[in-house]
């Protein structure tokens, strides 16, 4: 039986995805390792990334992908740094992994020899070579351009590094029509709203967990997000209808601390299982498209735009920094491109 594994970054997480055709032994023998999950996205069963299972895969041990000792100590005093800086938690991890890889990739030479001939090479050695993608590339030019900022005895001239072309990807945008199959296909209020809540205010996953009793402002039919992305506050609009589902909810759930909460009280309810809820509401609609949370955000603002709301009120719900992030959403709106008139129907 062929098969192939690899090392990958899975929802942050370093992982072993092994692929393969289906076969019911090996799917039995491998669902016997602890911590192996199924990833409908990945097409591949993926598993914990440990000298064990990277032995059983025939892959390189862990052992020979840490930095020099030079590295371990530069990479914690980075994330010493980044914390100063308050940059958050999942933000520093990002960081000191991306600069980790690089450092690995060096780890026989002194940091202070690095050039910016080094970053060249390792793009093409390693970044091209493993077909990383070009957003992960840019990963570790941020990290590489902030951690020389932070040495002063370097050949690393920050100025002169370059960033990869970055892909245009068009958002993933659900039809109005796939949307209120998604939010009633639950008969769970908890996960009906949830989902109802991303959608009806362009929510990320992380700004509904973190959100709070206290953020709904019924009065003014206001939410108000405490430190979304970026460490910037900003509000969104009620509608009447969530307003009502909200309350509904309220007195069926009655949660504490977070507005949805996980089987203990007081603690936020879990992102996996808030994505499994949007899985399983895919599944009973017969919707096949690989829809995930943020194609509801980017759904949220693509009708927006395409019922008229100006782009700059958009930009101010989804809580752009730039007008360039929101005006990707121009691309995708179909209520011209539709009006549009073939020349194929005058032939």
């Amino acid at each position: 039986m062929e098969w192939e594994a690899k090392i990958i970054t899975h929802k942050k997480e370093k992982r072993i995805a092994v692929y393969f055709e289906k076969d019911l032994d090996l799917i039995a023998r491998i669902k016997q390792i602890d911590g192996t999950r199924w990833s409908q996205t990945l097409r591949a069963w993926h598993l914990p990334d440990t000298e064990e299972n990277r032995i059983r895969f025939k892959l390189t041990p862990l052992s020979h992908t840490i930095p020099s000792t030079e590295g371990i100590e530069q990479i914690e005093k980075f994330k010493q740094w980044l914390r100063s800086k308050r940059y958050s938690e999942s933000t520093i991890t990002t960081y000191s992994e991306a600069l980790k890889s690089f450092l690995i990739f060096y780890r026989e030479k002194p940091i202070a020899d690095i050039t910016n001939e080094d970053l060249i090479v390792y793009n093409n050695e390693y970044i091209l070579k493993n077909n990383l993608s070009a957003s992960y590339q840019n990963q570790i030019v941020n990290s590489v351009k902030l951690f020389f900022m932070t040495i002063r005895d370097t050949k690393m001239m920050v100025d002169k590094i370059h960033r990869p072309k970055r892909a245009k990807v068009l958002p993933n945008v659900l039809s109005k029509e796939e949307i209120k199959l998604i939010l009633n296909a639950h008969s769970n209020i908890k996960h009906k709203m949830m989902l109802s809540l991303i959608y009806s205010c362009g929510l990320r996953c992380g700004e509904l967990l973190a959100l709070q009793p206290v953020h709904i402002d019924s009065k003014r039919n206001l939410v108000l997000l405490k430190n979304a992305k970026g460490k910037k506050d900003r509000i969104a609009p009620l509608s009447p209808k969530i307003l009502e589902m909200l309350r509904e909810y309220y007195t069926v759930c009655k949660p504490t601390t977070y507005l949805f909460e996980g089987q203990i009280k007081g603690q936020p309810y879990d992102a996996r299982s808030l994505q499994l809820i949007l899985k399983q509401a895919l599944q009973k609609t017969g919707i096949t498209k690989p829809a995930t949370l943020h194609w509801l955000r980017h759904s949220f603002a693509t009708h927006l735009l395409e019922s008229g709301t100006d782009l700059r009120y958009i930009q101010e719900l989804l809580g752009h920094n730039s007008s360039k992030t929101t005006e990707i959403y121009t691309h995708v709106s179909t209520k011209s491109i539709q009006q549009i008139k073939s020349p194929f129907d005058d032939l």
